[in-house]
């Protein structure tokens, strides 16, 4: 399993509506939310087998919007090894 950030963007007059399809899939207290603070947007990191099956928490009508970020996690040797 691949690690995956999902940037879920909605609108004002969406907002009720995502929380509430997100909260019947059960998601809801997964996702961080920036709604309180006018940045109707939510992130969630879920572990998936490809971007297809992570996008699946982002309730259909929002897909088209949301973006998804394969996540790797570097170490310290990785960053000296790397040649520019």
């Amino acid at each position: 399993m691949e690690r995956y950030l999902i940037v879920s963007p909605h609108t004002d007059e969406d907002c009720m509506r995502v929380l509430q399809q997100i909260e019947a899939t059960g998601y809801i207290t997964r996702f961080d939310w920036g709604c309180k603070d006018g940045d109707h947007t939510g992130w969630v990191i879920v572990e998936a087998t490809s971007k297809a099956e992570a996008l699946m928490v982002v309730p259909t009508a929002q897909r088209a919007k949301a973006h998804v970020v394969k996540l790797t996690k570097f170490r310290p040797e990785d960053v000296r090894e790397h040649k520019a």
